[in-house]
């Protein structure tokens, strides 16, 4: 067969090469093409992860309560570090949920690629399909997380206020600041193996500066103020403190935390579109 022949039924056929990557606009259509998919990947693996356990999804409320009661023991009886807060209960508990989200997402989405080999060597379809239905099955726990939080806000007196009317926004850009976070790690996980063996050690440190189990501004009072700056403004940080400003009066944040709320989102979900995308041809290598 000539190379012209070839050439023409390529043409004809509208056939085009398993390793050449579409713009980004097409790219992106491609994959909501498959948001179908997406939503039953995820579902189809948080069924799989509590297939085997007695009491299945119940983890999924179990798991983020008993990890917040340790947490409260540890930090908050042994080391004190709920002194100068109020409503310790619920600050723990809400840092400990949003900071859980973006940690096991990210996390899972460093993995997505290498776990989905025979798929990808399988199947043509947009990459980024896979750490996108990470995602979304964090969402799905995540949401479970939140109507428990609230019931606590309530149980411990919190009040409803129109700062709730804040929480959509909120978790919109949580979500996007995670999903593009998840995208780059995905890119580095597919690359090298060595990313899911160090990961633990950058969540785990992101985490402690974070302010999960302690206030940043109580904790950093005597400190210089560039460290508390530098520790209030972190993504992590940013997204615990405006959750719990959302949802608890005596939490109030400087105007400054909601920008970077915004600035950390979009930069990080643009980034990791675009680095993720520049990547597609080698994830299927």
């Amino acid at each position: 067969m000539t190379g012209k022949s070839v050439n023409a039924i390529i043409d004809e056929f509208g056939l085009v090469s398993a390793s050449k990557i579409p713009p980004l606009g097409s790219y992106l259509k491609q994959t909501w093409q498959r948001r179908d998919f997406i939503i039953e990947l995820a579902r189809a693996r948080s069924t799989a992860e509590y297939s085997d356990s007695l009491l299945g999804r119940v983890w999924q409320l179990l798991t983020p309560l008993l990890n917040a009661a340790i947490y409260f023991f540890i930090f908050g009886i042994l080391l004190g570090t709920k002194k100068g807060i109020e409503n310790y209960t619920t600050f723990l508990v809400a840092g400990v949920f949003v900071f859980n989200f973006m940690q096991v997402s990210v996390t899972l989405a460093a993995s997505a690629l290498p776990r989905n080999l025979l798929l990808i060597q399988a199947i043509h379809f947009p990459k980024l399909v896979l750490p996108l239905a990470v995602v979304v099955q964090q969402i799905q726990q995540y949401f479970v997380s939140l109507a428990v939080l609230i019931v606590i806000v309530l149980l411990t007196g919190e009040p409803v206020t129109l700062m709730w009317l804040a929480m959509p926004v909120v978790l919109i850009l949580q979500i996007l600041f995670t999903t593009g976070l998840g995208l780059i790690f995905a890119r580095w996980g597919a690359n090298s193996r060595d990313i899911n063996q160090l990961l633990p050690f950058f969540t785990r440190s992101w985490r402690y500066v974070s302010g999960v189990f302690f206030s940043i501004t109580v904790f950093t009072a005597t400190f210089a103020e560039w460290i508390s700056t530098v520790l209030l403004l972190n993504p992590g940080a940013v997204y615990i403190d405006l959750v719990r400003d959302s949802l608890m009066t005596s939490q109030t944040n400087r105007p400054i935390i909601w920008v970077m709320g915004v600035f950390w989102a979009f930069l990080f979900f643009l980034v990791g579109l675009i680095y993720f995308h520049r990547g597609e041809r080698k994830y299927v290598n």
